[in-house]
């Protein structure tokens, strides 16, 4: 080994940084079910109500809020969020707490992200959003920067206690931070219409490249992952979320971290990073398509009985029941759960079920007795 080659330690350091490589022959599987999900998922959204698409829009980008956070270990207020995030979309928010500058920033940005995908990325862009996501400057304890590249101090991710902390990163050292900022954006909007990158990669690109750079005194995770939005927008074209790729990364945050760690110690093959990004992607694909197919079906339902003549707990018991998802209650439904959530006595809960079967809204499942069942009956 090499005196040069001895003194590498992290991925920026690598003499052609930041020319990356990847194997394609691993990722293009990955790649064809990330096209036909992202194509499944348009053409469903596309036969949906637009009440529905609002509020499905406001679920992922609430998802994608809370979780963007929690990755870093900051719980949000969820009703605070939702209350900001209704507000922007116009939907009806009266009931829920007002919006906290913290949640009013994040939203800003999360949606300028999306919204707003044909714009180009520039600093003062990322400092916009740096300020929207420390609108109170940092804490007492630990002021930040806001608004503004990081200073001379080393930027090191560590972990353990002082004195015994282990590194697992060291990004590029102030100096060249402003070059190398400069450098990343010019590719990333140079890049939004080249035909030679396919651009569900190139998001994984972004995301790695931002991140690795950590050019901010903190908050670099959730703009990352904010870029990671941005240039999924600008892959489908389309401004409206439905999916939230945060939610997936936090369920598997102990192997985002390692796969960051390994990557930002290795070469410039990324093949590793982009097989765990575009895994990812997919499980989030995944899961947002059958939301949405979900959506579709319970449209389906009250089309089939739109002359149907239901009372009042009626509509309220089946709702529950459309919104618990395709497996329902746990066990299904019994005339207890009908008496808890209506309050009527067992015997209109009885009757009131029964009624629903003869309507052809819910079916008896195996069994019965005492122990009788329900459970939708899905068109």
């Amino acid at each position: 080994m090499t005196g040069h080659e001895a003194q590498i330690h992290w991925v920026w350091q690598q003499p052609d940084w930041p020319a990356f490589t990847w194997q394609e022959s691993r990722l293009a599987p990955l790649l064809r079910d990330i096209n036909q999900l992202q194509g499944q998922l348009m053409g469903s959204t596309s036969a949906i109500e637009y009440a529905d698409s609002l509020q499905s829009e406001m679920d992922a980008l609430l998802q994608n809020a809370i979780n963007t956070s929690a990755i870093e270990g900051e719980l949000l207020n969820v009703d605070s969020v939702r209350s900001s995030l209704a507000k922007r979309l116009g939907m009806d928010h009266a009931g829920l707490p007002p919006g906290t500058m913290q949640t009013e920033g994040l939203a800003d940005l999360l949606m300028d992200a999306t919204r707003n995908s044909q714009q180009p990325l520039t600093e003062m862009r990322l400092f916009i959003w740096h300020k929207a996501l420390f609108p109170a400057g940092g804490s007492a304890l630990m002021p930040i920067r806001v608004g503004e590249l990081r200073g001379e101090e080393p930027m090191q991710v560590v972990s353990g206690p002082i004195g015994r902390q282990t590194v697992h990163f060291e990004a590029p050292a102030q100096p060249v931070l402003a070059d190398e900022l400069a450098a990343f954006l010019d590719w990333f909007n140079r890049t939004q219409e080249e035909v030679d990158l396919d651009p569900v990669l190139r998001a994984g690109i972004a995301h790695l490249w931002f991140i690795t750079l950590h050019p901010f005194d903190d908050g670099n995770g959730r703009l990352a992952r904010a870029i990671t939005d941005l240039a999924l927008a600008q892959a489908e074209q389309h401004s409206v979320r439905f999916y939230a790729m945060a939610a997936t990364i936090m369920e598997n945050r102990k192997t985002y971290y390692e796969i960051l760690e390994s990557t930002q110690r290795g070469g410039l093959d990324i093949t590793a990073w982009l097989e765990w990004f575009l895994t990812m992607l997919r499980q989030t694909l995944q899961v947002a398509t059958m939301r949405i197919e979900f959506v579709l079906q319970k449209a389906k339902f009250w089309q089939q009985h739109a002359q149907t003549v239901l009372s009042e707990r009626q509509i309220k018991v089946l709702n529950r029941l459309l919104d618990a998802g395709p497996d329902g209650f746990e066990g299904g439904l019994n005339a207890r759960n009908y008496v808890g959530l209506t309050k009527v006595s067992k015997a209109t809960a009885t009757r009131d079920l029964a009624e629903l079967v003869k309507k052809g809204c819910l079916v008896q499942c195996p069994g019965g007795g005492r122990s009788t069942r329900y459970a939708i009956n899905w068109p």
